[in-house]
């Protein structure tokens, strides 16, 4: 991962802004500030930035509210349709070969133009006996990565690193839980409007897939059922009534668990696909557990629907388990609240300054 000092984590995600800063220390990772804002509606749709203001100017209050300093070092991540995640197979070649081939091969497997792509790759296995080598190819809209960037720039910060939302992820559960080397498991971040699949096995990523879904589609579907203002069919969503319009709203309606049942099997349907078809083109052994985290990870019927159809066990992995929380600035309510959607900033935080500039 580099050496120095921990970058500030930012991910700019679709529905909000979370800012995590820590500081690796004898005992672990300490969390020394912390920042949530959420975004408005359409701010950023599948990746792209529809109003850089708006994203610049809560970067800003997040920053300032977490006290953390103006021009801080900052990791960034991307996700949806712009990146490609791809496993291929290349003739066994040094290094150096390697360097100089792997635009080539990534003409060959990448839907974009190689002028338009930031590429990265990492050896996953040489098999010498084959002349072959493995290797996980990514690729990112060299156009998204710079608004993001910018977006970082115009916010008085210093971008340093830009990951890939799926690839932070495994970065923090490595670091929490390690990766079993003779295991094949499954990490899933269900965000708002996207859920990250990662299926790792002896100890590397062997399979990535972006699935457009996410906590939203409940929110949106309990909104055209119930007929209710987007912000009490979130608070239906998340189990509980709240005031709205200055009246307190009591229990959450039998219709509405069954709207969350629904579109949560639909959502486990989806992941439940990729799964098979990893299983079916893979040659990899079974699957032993699936990890959940994100917004909605924490809905019972979510895991449970998941669990059904994949006929695996389904753990609920909160990404603060293995952060020590002792400084004072960190707001223990945004903390109390949003542990679960902290992944991708948590996994940039572990970032380190000495690395590939953006």
């Amino acid at each position: 991962m580099g050496e120095g000092k921990n970058l500030v984590g930012v991910d700019i995600g679709s529905s909000s802004v979370k800012v995590c800063q820590l500081k690796e220390t004898r005992k672990g990772y300490q969390l020394l500030r912390l920042g949530y804002a959420a975004l408005p509606p359409q701010t950023i749709v599948d990746g792209q930035v529809m109003d850089a203001g708006t994203v610049v100017d809560t970067l800003q209050r997040v920053f300032e509210e977490a006290k953390i300093r103006r021009g801080a070092q900052v990791g960034l991540s991307v996700s949806g349709q712009s990146v490609i995640i791809r496993k291929i197979t290349v003739p066994m070649m040094t290094s150096a070969e390697l360097e100089e081939q792997i635009h080539w091969e990534a003409e060959q497997h990448i839907p974009f133009d190689i002028k338009d792509v930031q590429v990265d790759y990492q050896v996953l296995r040489r098999r010498p006996e084959a002349s072959q080598m493995d290797l996980l190819l990514v690729a990112a809209k060299r156009d998204q990565i710079q608004d993001y960037a910018q977006l970082a720039r115009d916010a008085k910060l210093k971008p340093v690193v830009c990951d890939i939302d799926a690839f932070t992820v495994q970065n923090l559960f490595e670091m929490s839980r390690g990766l079993p080397p003779d295991q094949t498991f499954a990490l899933i971040n269900i965000g708002a409007s996207l859920s990250s699949l990662n299926i790792i096995t002896n100890g590397v990523s062997a399979f990535t897939r972006e699935i457009a879904n996410g906590g939203n589609v409940i929110t949106e579907e309990i909104q055209k059922q119930m007929n209710v203002p987007q912000e009490q069919a979130e608070t239906y969503k998340c189990g509980g009534g709240k005031p709205v319009d200055g009246e307190t709203q009591g229990m959450v309606p039998g219709q509405v668990v069954e709207v969350i049942e629904s579109v949560t099997d639909s959502i486990a349907a989806e992941i439940q696909r990729s799964l098979d078809f990893f299983m079916a083109t893979s040659g990899e052994g079974e699957i032993s557990r699936i990890y959940i985290t994100g917004g909605s990870a924490n809905l019972a019927t979510l895991a449970s629907a998941i669990e059904r159809r994949a006929r695996v066990p389904v753990e609920v992995w909160v990404p603060t388990e293995r952060i020590i929380v002792e400084a004072k600035e960190v707001n223990r309510e945004i903390l109390q609240e949003r542990a679960a959607q902290l992944s991708v900033a948590l996994g940039l935080a572990l970032r380190k300054d000495r690395e590939t500039r953006v």
